[in-house]
């Protein structure tokens, strides 16, 4: 396919779409808990999260370069893979928000890379070395959401086994909304990366720059969509993490959120993107299993897992078929 400049607007279009889409399905991560124990109001909570959000994703951009240049290499980058990349996860995240299941669109969009990369040049043009850590990260970060989550849960019962229910309560209905607003400013530093990424692919492709490089204003416009899209909500996909999943109380959702934020913080620390979806949902599961294992519903629980197994397979067979047309078109 051509590197026409009209081709780039549509990729820079398509990459904001992207970020909207994260915000949108995404939004539930950070506020499902604090709208779930009622200590915001979900119109606070959303516009919180997108204050946040911004914040995060105009924060940092190790996890853009990673996109950017570490899962298909520099010099197979071109303007089909990245538009079959983006746009695998774009019609799979509204499929999700829609169904009102939380994905990762994080992985959702590495694995549409990856299937755009292998329709265009084969398996050579993938960085296994990234993409194997990357892989890692789907097994590991909910491990450690869920264990995090029990043992923070844990230690508040334990440190707080003597003091007033309703004291307790107060004090951890504002220390949520706080655990809140990290976990928001912590989902914008991971997953509000990936549009920057995609973007700074595309200006690498399109001008054929040797470095990969990444413009100021890409962030503004990368954090604004994300923004955006939280601010629009994703009631579904809330309703699913806060209401459905299992019962909370503040406590609760101060733990979950501070588990998840952690972990998401440490993982862009060092560049690796993560499923914020799998941190927070995985943090929300070992919250409830310190009451009882069935205080979780599991049927739940088994469908949002089921739904994170198929994002990668179904992103890269969408990322596959997208390039395959754009070739067959162009």
């Amino acid at each position: 396919m051509p590197e026409s400049p009209a081709l780039l607007v549509v990729l820079i279009v398509v990459a904001i779409a992207f970020g909207v889409t994260n915000g949108f399905n995404d939004a539930a991560n950070a506020i499902a808990t604090v709208i779930g124990t009622r200590s915001l109001s979900p119109r606070k909570a959303i516009l919180m999260a997108a204050a946040c959000n911004f914040a995060g994703a105009a924060t940092g951009t190790a996890v853009a370069m990673t996109i950017g240049k570490g899962i298909v290499a520099a010099e197979y980058v071109n303007m089909t893979i990245v538009l079959a990349g983006v746009g695998a996860i774009v019609i799979w995240g509204v499929l999700a928000t829609y169904s009102g299941m939380p994905i990762s669109l994080t992985h959702g969009l590495v694995a549409g890379l990856v299937g755009a990369g292998i329709a265009q040049a084969g398996s050579v043009a993938i960085v296994w070395q990234v993409l194997t850590r990357v892989l890692s990260a789907v097994a590991i970060a909910p491990i450690l959401g869920f264990g995090g989550g029990f043992l923070v849960m844990v230690g508040i019962m334990w440190a707080f086994r003597h003091k007033a229910p309703n004291k307790v309560r107060l004090f951890f209905a504002n220390a949520q909304i706080l655990s809140a607003a990290f976990l928001s400013y912590s989902h914008g530093k991971n997953d509000g990366q990936m549009p920057i990424g995609v973007i700074s692919m595309a200006l690498m492709a399109y001008y054929g720059y040797s470095e990969f490089y990444i413009p100021v204003w890409a962030v503004l416009v990368s954090a604004t969509a994300i923004s955006m899209g939280t601010a629009f909500g994703g009631w579904r996909v809330i309703q699913t993490l806060g209401l459905k999943m299992t019962t909370l109380r503040p406590a609760g959702g101060f733990a979950a959120n501070l588990s998840a934020a952690v972990v998401i913080e440490l993982a862009s620390h060092f560049g690796i993107p993560v499923s914020t979806t799998h941190c927070a949902s995985s943090a929300i599961m070992g919250v409830g299993a310190t009451r009882r294992l069935s205080a979780v519903k599991w049927g739940i629980v088994r469908n949002i897992v089921l739904t994170w197994i198929l994002t990668f397979p179904a992103c890269g067979l969408l990322g596959w078929g997208i390039a395959e047309l754009l070739q067959v078109f162009s």
